[in-house]
């Protein structure tokens, strides 16, 4: 499985379990399936809820500020790929 970096986390939102996405290639869409890697983080899950601005999409791209639900917790700086199956 190849891996494209798309993204960075900018901030993580505890109690809502969400990370904010800057997304600086390419594009993410509902069901993609993400890396999360930085140095304590290390996990892939797929996209199941995604909005931009508490509004809800299916797809963002290059340049959006993104919120994406997520399990694990993940730090500023870790870097987001994209697993192309």
């Amino acid at each position: 499985m190849a891996e494209d970096q798309i993204g960075v986390v900018v901030n993580y939102y505890a109690k809502l379990g969400v990370a904010a996405l800057k997304v600086t290639s390419g594009t993410i869409k509902t069901g993609d399936l993400l890396k999360y890697k930085g140095y304590t983080t290390d996990f892939t899950e797929a996209v199941t809820t995604m909005e931009i601005e508490n509004q809800p999409v299916e797809q963002a791209q290059a340049g959006d500020s993104v919120g994406v639900k997520v399990k694990e917790r993940v730090r500023e700086k870790d870097k987001v790929y994209k697993v192309i199956e």
